[in-house]
């Protein structure tokens, strides 16, 4: 079966009451139908937020939604990246892509660069279009996971739920409907998916 990246975004976070910026993403939405992708788009920014404001700095954590898995990392200096796969894709691959594409990012932009950046998907990070389509296939992450041996069984990957993440009497349900990064027409489409049970279903 085809290994499939949904989305890959890489997020600030400053704590406090503040909310995360998603500085820089990219999808692969080929596999969905054309009215579908503009909702997948905003729920996998969305999502990229929500989790990225629960997962504690130096954290690496995986959480399962729907038929995907969302792979967390969260730097000490509240810059993260998330990738959002299929169950299939190799977790290790993940964090090892995460990590390489959250250097090549502090490699190009300073942070006073996107300090004061507050709109979404802000800046050009032409690495993580380019990783999104190359990496689809995990075999062709296998060169970075060989060069970076750092991220071995050592590192620590914390299992986590959605309902175990998000704050005590939280519901993924009220986040969703009181987002302003869905649109009502998205919000609609999540509660569909959610009667029938198909949230992004790849047709």
């Amino acid at each position: 079966a085809r290994m499939l990246i949904l989305s890959i975004a890489i997020c600030k976070y400053d704590g406090g009451q503040g909310e995360p910026v998603v500085l820089s993403s990219a999808q692969e939405l080929s596999s969905f139908g054309y009215f579908q992708r503009g909702s997948i788009r905003e729920f996998a920014v969305f999502m990229s937020k929500t989790l990225t404001k629960r997962t504690e700095p130096g954290q690496r954590t995986s959480v399962p939604h729907e038929q995907y898995m969302c792979h967390v990392y969260m730097q000490q200096d509240g810059i993260g990246g998330v990738i959002i796969a299929d169950t299939e894709y190799p977790p290790r691959v993940a964090f090892v892509l995460l990590g390489k594409l959250l250097d090549e990012f502090s490699q190009q932009y300073t942070a006073e660069s996107y300090q004061t950046v507050s709109t979404d998907n802000a800046i050009e990070f032409p690495a993580i279009t380019d990783a999104v389509t190359r990496y689809q296939d995990p075999a062709a992450a296998d060169q970075i996971t060989r060069i970076q041996r750092d991220l071995d069984e050592t590192t620590e990957v914390l299992h986590q739920t959605i309902d175990g993440l998000l704050e005590r009497g939280v519901k993924l349900d009220h986040l969703v409907e009181r987002s302003n990064d869905l649109s009502n027409q998205s919000k609609m489409f999540y509660k569909q998916a959610r009667k029938t049970n198909s949230c992004c279903v790849i047709s």
